[in-house]
């Protein structure tokens, strides 16, 4: 299938019993895969063109009852939505005018005033609710019905409407029975109450995203012939030079010509402390530069840079669907023809054990009323696009939500050494210098010779310094070895043990063994062939990797490291990190194979790495994890990208995970326990359908609440 994806916001869903027959239809075209999201109300669709074209999938849609466009951009579609709002809430306060009146005999009652309005004025009063309030009920019904289906719109239309029409048979032919307008308006009223409480939490829960659009800058200072102008964003291209100022937010991902500055990252990664920045270091649109100008060149520009790929990934996890929420869809699908058989059944034993016909009509229409799926159906996705959106916000981007999901579930979590656990670049460990000179000097001379050299070892030895010695001369550097130089007229060598030994020097290889079986790399430096000292590297851990694996015993979950080093080595960082558990001597392609021999028992495994080998172990993961700063190749198999590069994120990603399917439990658990508590006594006439109507909204708005408190979770320290 050469598959071709596309997101269409779709317009006239108002229930999970929507979405999952629209899904339904979808998916029935031909190699069409479909998911179609309530709380974001889009739908993600996978498609063959050579099949299916995009006014097929927009006729699919229209054909089902509802409507659907094109993704247009965040603000255009924040301007619809805000527009819609404002019909809702027109619609909300006239119905709310129109109603209280009918209330007010009731009221008085309760204060032991006896009033009663004429039939005529409740008539009056009730028509424009019934027929311009709640006109969105009646079509939607109209179109679910058309469509082939049935959604919480058909229970509140046929509810509502039940009331209204039997009020009217009582006016109009002088029948002996109470009116019901105020029943019928009062519904009405205070679904729509639901409805816009729910929206306006339902754009609370995607203020993350949100959030992350608009961190992008509109204006850059971009260099154009010669000449620095103000520009729009979207008009730069890569390679442009730019300049950033103290304040400013870098307008896209680049490289820094000339200047240093502290830049703020936490929109980015959740890092709260500032990272420096001087030349040859890349910066990142939309981070916050605090000091310092910065003059740089564009490496990324619109759609390529960093922000712009979490942005995409946060929308397309919103948009997808965990295990636990298709459940849900499946249970709201077939739950709206078993209320109306319900409230058939209802009406039938009331009216025929002799209670009466109003009776029936009053105690059917309540549990019609009552049954609205609207909680079942949001208590899943809600919740999912808060945690997403808080995910991103810590730093971490899940694709979907299924991983998200998963995450909770992990027992195992297989972590790769190089470049996960440890830094992935040497670091100096030991300075080990002979009784007649001292540790700086060592340092001094070390890094001196080893400035001209492009070795990780003398990368590392220049990074240790405490100030850039002077350039020296005449260097010849001996690959595999290590280098001579010339310097003040006097000989030094700089390199392995075994090389110094080839030029005659004098080596304790008793210190060098001990040092090496620390996972240690060592080299000796020596002047006109006599030894000055030790200098040893090892590949360092990362700042936090010992706490998270303490964390993550603490929770439950057993660390296991993979490496391909020798058994010393890796004994040594196991040891370091506080991981009991470790497997050495691995061969890149051996990875997948281990990862799929911890899954017996139904273990659910983790997988945390960041290089190119890593790649088919992640994919062999139950939930996989790559840290930024890995290859593409890593990060593509990942489920979830570690913005942070460290291990604390997965640890941050697990606690989210369970705080997440915690909501979502409960909120499925006050759903169902909703509707079985409430359909029985609305069966038995336990319940008015006002009250009916108010629980309805409330349970709607609880869920939604229920769900936003997952902003306030907090990574776990």
């Amino acid at each position: 299938m050469s598959a071709t994806h596309t997101d269409l916001q779709i317009t006239g869903m108002h229930c999970a019993s929507c979405s999952a027959r629209l899904e339904k239809v979808l998916n029935q075209l031909p190699e069409v895969a479909a998911t179609v999201n309530i709380a974001t109300e889009k739908a993600s669709i996978t498609y063959n063109p050579h099949k299916t074209d995009l006014a097929a999938l927009i006729k699919a849609v229209r054909g089902a009852g509802f409507d659907a466009h094109p993704l247009r951009d965040f603000a255009a579609e924040k301007q619809a939505r805000a527009a819609a709002y404002r019909r809702e809430k027109m619609q909300f306060a006239l119905a709310v005018l129109l109603t209280l009146p009918l209330l007010l005999e009731m009221l008085l009652m309760f204060s032991g005033i006896h009033m009663m309005m004429p039939g005529w004025l409740q008539f009056a009063l009730a028509t424009p609710v019934q027929f311009w309030s709640g006109r969105r009920f009646y079509s939607g019904a109209w179109s679910s019905l058309r469509g082939g289906g049935a959604n919480m719109d058909v229970l509140v239309a046929l509810g509502t409407s039940a009331a209204y029409l039997f009020s009217c048979a009582v006016l109009f032919f002088n029948l002996d029975q109470p009116l019901y307008f105020e029943a019928s308006a009062t519904l009405i009223t205070l679904v729509l109450l639901g409805k816009l409480l729910e929206a306006r939490a339902k754009g609370k829960a995607s203020s993350a995203l949100e959030a992350l659009i608009n961190l992008q800058p509109k204006l850059a200072h971009v260099e154009r012939d010669g000449v620095m102008r103000e520009l729009a964003v979207e008009q730069m291209k890569t390679g442009d030079v730019f300049l950033v100022r103290p304040g400013e937010s870098v307008p896209v991902d680049g490289i820094v010509l000339e200047g240093a500055s502290s830049l703020d990252e936490s929109m980015l990664t959740g890092e709260s402390l500032p990272q420096s920045k001087q030349a040859d270091d890349k910066v990142y649109a939309a981070t916050l530069n605090q000091h310092g100008l910065l003059k740089c060149r564009a490496l990324a520009v619109g759609a390529h840079t960093q922000l712009a790929a979490i942005i995409r990934l946060v929308e397309q996890a919103q948009g997808s669907k965990a295990a636990i929420q298709k459940l849900a869809d499946q249970i709201s699908a077939v739950f709206v023809p078993l209320v109306v058989a319900i409230a058939l059944l209802t009406f039938s034993i009331w009216w025929m054990a002799g209670f009466g016909f109003t009776a029936a009509l009053i105690n059917a229409v309540a549990v019609l009323v009552i049954s609205c799926p609207c909680a079942l159906g949001l208590a899943t996705p809600t919740a999912l696009v808060v945690a997403t959106g808080r995910a991103a916000q810590a730093g971490i981007l899940a694709k979907d939500a299924a991983a998200l999901e998963r995450a909770h579930k992990l027992s195992i979590l297989v972590v790769d050494k190089t470049g996960t656990l440890t830094e992935g670049k040497p670091g100096v460990t030991d300075l080990l210098p002979m009784p007649d000179i001292g540790e700086t000097e060592l340092l001094h001379i070390a890094a001196m010779l080893a400035q001209g050299s492009t070795h990780p070892l003398s990368r590392a030895l220049l990074d240790h310094a405490p100030a850039m010695p002077t350039q020296t001369a005449n260097i010849k550097e001996l690959p595999g070895l290590g280098l001579h130089a010339e310097v003040g007229g006097k000989q030094y060598l700089l390199g392995s043990p075994a090389f110094a030994l080839r030029e005659g020097i004098v080596v304790d290889e008793q210190k060098i063994l001990e040092l090496q079986q620390q996972g240690k790399t060592v080299i000796a430096l020596a002047r006109e062939g006599v030894l000055l000292g030790y200098i040893a590297f090892a590949d360092l851990l990362r700042t936090g990797s010992r706490a998270a694996v303490a964390q993550l015993a603490g929770m439950g979950i057993r660390v296991v490291m993979l490496s391909g080093d020798n058994q010393a080595t890796a004994q040594a960082i196991a040891r370091q990190a506080g991981i009991t558990e470790f497997r050495a001597e691995v061969l890149p392609q051996d990875k997948a194979a281990q990862v799929q021999s911890f899954k017996v028992g139904g273990q659910l495994v983790g997988m945390v790495g960041d290089g190119i080998n890593d790649a088919p172990a992640l994919a062999a993961a139950d939930v996989s994890f790559a840290m930024r700063s890995g290859s593409d190749i890593a990060i593509e198999a990942a489920d979830i990208t570690l913005m942070r590069n460290d291990l604390t994120s997965v640890v941050d990603a697990i606690s989210l995970s369970r705080a997440t399917l915690k909501k979502i439990r409960q909120n499925l658990f006050f759903a169902f326990a909703y509707n079985v508590l409430g359909i029985p006594l609305a069966a038995l006439g336990m319940l008015n359908p006002v009250i009916a109507g108010a629980a309805m909204a409330l349970s709607s708005v609880s869920v939604v609440g229920n769900a936003l408190l997952l902003k306030r979770w907090q990574p776990p320290r």
